[in-house]
C-alpha cells in the first residue's frame, strides 16, 4: 500500500472522508479519516457495507452527481451490518487548502504517537520493527553496528551510537524500550538505565529465565531495587507460544507492547 505522501502525490482528485461522530458500537472512532480518489482509496473507516457506501458517495461527489457533504449511517440489518451503532460521516473535496489542513492534522497525530525504542537491529529487532510499522507508533532503532542498522526497515528512525545506554535518558516518558542487542553485558547496561526510570510504559529484554536470574543478581549488586527489577519483561513475547522464530517473537512482543502502552 502507498504511503500517505505517495497517495497524495499520485492522486490529484480526491475526497477526504472523516468520521465526525459515533453513537453506540462502531468499527472505528471519531476522527478516523479515509481518502477516496476516482480509482483508489487510502486508509479505512471500518470496512463493511458502510465503507462501500462512503466510497460510492465520495466518487459521486467527484463526478459531480452528488453534493451532499454528510451522511448519517445506522449500522444495522438494513445495510447488512450488526454493530448496532451509528456513524456520521463528513466529505470534503481535497483542494489545496484541504490537503494542507489534512497534512497538518496528520503530522500533529504523528507527534502524539507513543514511542518504541528498539536497542539492537539483529534478526528479532528487524522483525519487531517490521511488525511495529503496521501500528500507530513511532519506532526508533538504536545500534552500535552500522552493517546491522542498514538492514533495519527504513520506517524506523535509525540511531547509530557508540554507547546506547547513554541515550536512555533522552527517551520520552510513557515510551516502550525493548532490548535485543548482540551483547548480554550491553543489554544489562541499557536495562539498568531504563529501569532506573519509573516513567516508561514497558521495558523488555530478549532472553531466557536464566538470563533474567543473571540480570537480577547483577542489578541487585549494582543497587537496583526489587520493584524496579520486577518491571523488566524478560523474556519478551510471553509464554503462550513457544515458537522462537523472530517473526513469531516479534508478533507476540508487539501485542505485549500495545497492551502496556494503552494501560497507561
Amino acid at each position: 500500500m502507498d504511503s500517505l505522501e505517495a497517495f497524495l502525490a499520485r492522486e490529484h482528485k480526491l475526497v477526504i472522508v472523516e468520521i465526525k461522530q459515533t453513537f453506540g458500537s462502531t468499527p472505528r472512532e471519531a476522527g478516523t479519516v479515509m481518502l477516496v480518489s476516482p480509482a483508489d482509496t487510502h486508509g479505512t473507516i471500518g470496512g463493511g457495507q458502510m465503507e462501500h457506501m462512503a466510497i460510492d458517495h465520495a466518487r459521486a461527489l467527484l463526478a459531480g452527481v452528488n453534493d451532499q457533504l454528510e451522511m448519517d449511517i445506522p449500522l444495522g440489518p438494513d445495510i447488512g451490518q450488526c454493530c448496532g451503532g451509528r456513524v456520521v460521516l463528513t466529505f470534503r473535496i481535497g483542494d489545496d487548502a484541504t490537503r494542507a489542513a489534512l497534512d497538518r492534522k496528520l503530522r500533529q497525530r504523528l507527534q502524539a504517537l507513543p514511542e518504541v525504542w528498539l536497542f539492537g537491529a539483529g534478526h528479532v529487532g528487524r522483525a519487531l520493527a517490521d511488525a511495529l510499522l503496521l501500528l500507530p507508533l513511532k519506532t526508533y532503532a538504536v545500534e552500535t553496528r552500522k552493517n546491522e542498522l542498514d538492514l533495519m526497515s527504513a520506517g524506523a528512525s535509525h540511531r547509530l551510537v557508540a554507547m546506547p545506554e547513554a541515550i536512555v535518558k533522552e527517551i520520552a516518558p510513557g515510551s516502550a524500550v525493548v532490548i535485543l542487542t548482540h551483547d548480554h553485558a550491553l543489554d544489562f547496561l541499557i536495562a539498568r538505565e531504563a529501569l532506573a526510570r519509573d516513567d516508561l510504559a514497558y521495558v523488555g529484554m530478549i532472553g531466557s529465565r536464566t538470563k533474567r536470574a543473571t540480570f537480577s543478581n547483577w542489578a541487585k549488586k549494582d543497587g537496583l531495587g526489587d520493584e524496579a527489577i520486577g518491571r523488566l519483561v524478560l523474556p519478551i513475547g510471553g509464554k503462550a507460544v513457544s515458537d522462537k522464530r523472530p517473526s513469531v517473537i516479534a508478533a507476540m512482543t508487539a501485542a505485549e507492547i500495545l497492551v502496556a502502552l494503552h494501560a497507561r
